[in-house]
């Protein structure tokens, strides 16, 4: 039999309190690419830590290539070949695309310790080239979209020529042609003999890419399989115990009147002449590929960035906000795409980020009414389902869905008339998904305007009256959800077809 890359046997992972890993065991294979399945809290996170040598497992034990190793740090890890692609980006913003590549491998300038820029360089470029990417290499990582900053650990990644690569949600801020750029480059190293465990929540990725699957529940070995003898719906009950009965809720939508209308919105060399309105009750939605100018529309109505001509009106009045407290005060929250850097503060508890958009209304003759904080926080976290022992805990001990989960109570507690989600589902898993989409649609239902961009376009379709397509910072058609096809918005996204009128 052959011996597995990589081979986890039994391993436990305790915490005070808390098993976070009850006797798992994982094992890839030389040239497979391995799907590691489980919804959020499943124990997925704290697995890929002991396999990258961040966390030492508090019982079980860890085999390479048939020989037992115990790594003492995540430098030991990715010295035996281990190489992690986070869910979010892990760099440096200040620093060049190039200087990130490098960081932990510097190139130097022959035998003497003194860095080549050059040569750095010139090895970054032949790396995005690889993975068809047109960066500049100098360019700061902070001046890149969210998109491009995972293309930049990816390439990262690359440089260390690993044996085992551990790709977590790797495609969640990609567009189609990105994705299937990235899985050319799974598929070399593939061939090359390199094992991958892909960690995603999109299952029709799982289905083209990956070779076996491991499913964790509850911290829990629950099964394995060859992915392509094994039907979706077989993997969606190992991994919630249940059966999902309805992804996207049934609505009956009866929109009122107007809440927000954009006209001949431009900003030069990002978007022109945008238009549209959203309804009291009505869920818009935007669709387009990474790039298409959805989210910068979004930033500027909600007073993140300025824009340059064109009008927007709120509630029937002309506005301009200038800053993200400023439209929150008028009724407007941004829910944005990365939760880590514009959604939460990490280093904060649940209690403190619920209710940060709310300190003026909390506080009492110049302090802050504790019990009434702590009151509302618990109220908006079992309203959203926050899995954690208490509100006190910590926001960046938790699930990637209950970070998520998080950032809508905090700005649901604002009580806004518009609600603005920048993909909101982005690297959650299909139970927690099927709660938000339940969530938006009650919402809706009470009489909340939604904005609703996603780079899914079956979540698009599944929730929204009707779709805002871009391409290129152009509005390239607007569909009835209902009555158009999954064809007709590709093809606008594309800039190719008829627009769309509704």
């Amino acid at each position: 039999m052959e011996t597995p890359l990589l081979e986890l046997k039994d391993v436990s992972m305790m915490y005070p309190g808390t098993l976070a890993l009850d006797g798992v065991s994982f094992r890839i294979r030389q040239g497979e690419v391995h799907a590691l399945i489980g919804e959020n809290g499943a124990g997925k996170s704290t697995l890929v830590k002991i396999m990258s040598g961040v966390l030492t497992p508090t019982k079980g034990r860890i085999f390479l290539e048939g020989k037992e190793v115990a790594f003492g740090s995540p430098l030991d890890a990715q010295k035996a070949g281990i190489a992690v692609i986070h869910q979010e980006a892990a760099v440096f913003p200040d620093l060049s695309v190039a200087e990130n590549i490098f960081m932990s491998s510097p190139v130097y300038a022959g035998r003497v310790p003194l860095l080549s820029w050059k040569e750095m360089h010139r090895r970054a470029a032949a790396i995005l080239e690889e993975l068809g990417v047109p960066l500049d290499t100098r360019t700061p990582v902070k001046d890149l979209s969210t998109a491009e900053r995972q293309l930049v650990e990816i390439a990262k990644a690359l440089t260390h020529r690993a044996r085992i690569v551990i790709m977590d949600e790797p495609t969640s801020s990609l567009s189609a042609r990105e994705v299937e750029d990235l899985f050319g480059i799974i598929r070399d190293l593939k061939a090359s003999g390199t094992g991958v465990v892909f960690i995603s929540h999109k299952f029709e990725e799982i289905e083209e890419i990956a070779d076996h699957f491991t499913v964790l529940r509850d911290g829990q070995y629950v099964g394995e399989g060859e992915v392509r003898e094994t039907s979706r719906e077989e993997i969606i009950r190992m991994m919630i115990g249940r059966k999902i009965e309805q992804y996207y809720p049934e609505r009956n939508s009866r929109p009122g009147e107007v809440v927000l209308e954009v006209r001949n919105l431009s900003r030069e060399g990002v978007f022109h002449d945008v238009s549209f309105e959203v309804r009291r009750g009505e869920i818009l939605g935007f669709f387009g590929l990474v790039g298409s100018g959805r989210t910068e529309v979004m930033r500027c109505i909600a007073g993140v960035d300025a824009w340059g001509s064109g009008e927007v009106r709120f509630r029937g009045e002309t506005v301009r906000f200038r800053s993200l407290r400023e439209a929150m005060r008028r009724g407007i929250v941004y829910v944005p795409e990365d939760r880590q850097l514009q959604g939460c503060i990490l280093n904060m508890s649940i209690c403190e980020n619920i209710t940060l958009p709310l300190l003026t209304a909390l506080h009492k003759r110049g302090w802050i009414d504790r019990a009434r904080e702590r009151r509302f926080a618990e109220e908006y976290a079992k309203r959203l389902e926050v899995k954690a022992p208490h509100v006190h805990v910590w926001v960046n001990a938790l699930s990637g869905g209950n970070q998520q989960k998080v950032v809508l109570a905090k700005w649901l507690a604002a009580q806004p008339s518009l609600l603005i989600l920048d993909e909101p589902t982005r690297g959650i898993d299909i139970a927690t998904k099927a709660a938000v989409h339940a969530l938006v649609a009650d919402l809706a239902a009470q009489g909340l305007a939604v904005l609703l961009v996603s780079s899914e376009l079956p979540e698009v379709l599944g929730m929204a009256d009707r779709v805002v397509v871009f391409h290129e910072g152009k509005v390239t058609g607007v569909f009835d959800a209902r009555a158009c096809t999954s064809e007709e918005i590709m093809r606008a996204a594309l800039g190719h077809g008829e627009r769309g009128v509704v």
